[in-house]
Formats: C-alpha cells, structure tokens, sequence
C-alpha cells in the first residue's frame, strides 16, 4: 500500500468587530484559502473573533497548535482598537517591542508623508522575537512568529503579504479539482456520490445545488492530489450519471 502524501493544513483568523457587525464584508477568506491551495496548503478552518484580547488569544492558542499554519487578518494599523498584536503576544506569552527594521521602514515610508507619529509608530510593534513580512503597498508589514502569519486586514495588503510569502512555506501536493455539472436533484444522485467516491481513495466530492432558468441542478467538484484518480473519479462519474439519463457536463453548469 501507497502511503499518503503529507497534508499541510492551515487555519485563518479574520479579526475584526466591523466584520461581525456586516458593516464590512471579508474577502480575505477566500484569497487565503486560494493562495494556500498554490503552495500545497489546505485551508482547514476559519473563524472571526471579535477586538477583544481573550477572544483572539483563546483563537490563536487553539489553531496554531491543531495546524502546521495559521494566518491572521485585520487589527494591525495605527488606533487604539488595532489589539491583535497584543493579544497575540499574550497568548505566546511574550513581550509586545518596537521592532527596529519596521521602524525604519516607516520612517522612510512617512518621511514625505508628515513624519512618523506615535500612532503610526504602532505598526511597528510586534510581538518580541517576531520576523517582518514585506508590505509593498503601505510600508507597515506584516508579522511571523514560528507558525503564525499576521497580516493587515485591507485585501489588497493582504494580497501583497501573500505575494511575498509565495514559496517560502512547506507544502505538500497541490490540490486538484474538476468540476462536472448535471440538471439533477441531490437526492436523486446521492448514492451514485457516495459509490464514486469510495471507489476512488483519494478522491473527495461535494456536492452544490442551484435553482436556475426554472430548474434544479447541481455542480460536483472532485478534488484530489492525484491527477490519475482525480481524472478516473470524474469519468465514473460522469459515465454514472449518463447512465440515468441525466447527461453530465463538463466544467460545470
């Protein structure tokens, strides 16, 4: 027997009591959860804590010890209820410094931009004994401690941490997928599902139903690290599909 390939798992924090309220929609879990697919990583877990030290202490302790990753997203700018890095330190039980090549960079960021103030001079601290990540976009960078990724809440800073971050993380094989859409009710097809996929070990499907034009259908996403099994998986269940006279599509609907 062929032994599985490792799986690397990472969860993501978003913090932020403007995304509990709605006032402000995340995007981040998303970019996330790809950008990890292209480094080999699943996404595995995702929660959104309020700006309160227990809640992303409580957090951070919990999923940076039940993945190899864990990625955090908001509270890291220049107010007062910016407490992510405070809360993180907590929680590692560290010091909160003032990290002296940050420094630096703001200062030569803010040099033209009326000089570096108390509260920019925030985006500096880190929790002690931290690495920097680079922030080409507003010079405030992110933050690594072991296996935690701190960055900035605004997607388009997230997205440049990301960048930056591209290749320097273990991964394991990435995850493929295909997708096969059909005119057809979930219940009509669930056992066909569940057949296909024991069928093939390293494969997973999921099933996503819609209403549309009038009609109920579904899309299925095979997913697997196998490319063989992925393409065998996806022809058996299209060819089981086909068999009930629900005619499948390629790509999806």
């Amino acid at each position: 027997m062929v032994e599985s390939p490792r799986i690397y798992t990472a969860a993501l924090i978003v913090i932020g009591d403007e995304i509990l309220s709605g006032r402000t929609q995340d995007k981040n879990i998303a970019q996330v959860a790809g950008w990890l697919g292209v480094q080999g990583i699943r996404l595995k877990e995702v929660r959104v804590v309020p700006d309160v030290t227990e809640a992303i202490a409580d957090a951070v302790n919990t999923l940076r010890a039940r993945h190899d990753y864990l990625f955090t997203t908001g509270g890291i700018g220049p107010t007062h209820d910016d407490i992510t890095v405070d809360a993180i330190a907590e929680a590692l039980g560290v010091g909160v410094v003032v990290h002296p090549e940050a420094r630096a960079i703001l200062e030569g960021y803010y040099e033209a931009r009326g000089g570096l103030t108390d509260a920019r001079l925030r985006m500096a601290r880190v929790p002690e004994g931290a690495e920097l990540i680079p922030n080409r976009y507003t010079g405030a960078p992110g933050i690594r401690f072991d296996n935690i990724f701190i960055m900035a809440g605004v997607p388009q800073i997230t997205a440049g941490m990301l960048d930056a971050l591209s290749g320097q993380l273990e991964g394991g094989l990435p995850l493929l997928s295909e997708t096969v859409g059909c005119w057809i009710q979930e219940s009509e097809v669930a056992d066909l599902l569940r057949e296909t996929e024991e069928a093939h070990g390293s494969c997973q499907i999921g099933s996503y139903p819609f209403w549309k034009d009038g009609r109920t259908g579904a899309n299925f996403v095979i997913r697997s690290v196998d490319a063989e099994d992925l393409a065998a998986c996806t022809r058996d269940l299209a060819a089981g599909l086909d068999a009930i006279g629900k005619p499948a599509i390629a790509g999806g609907i």
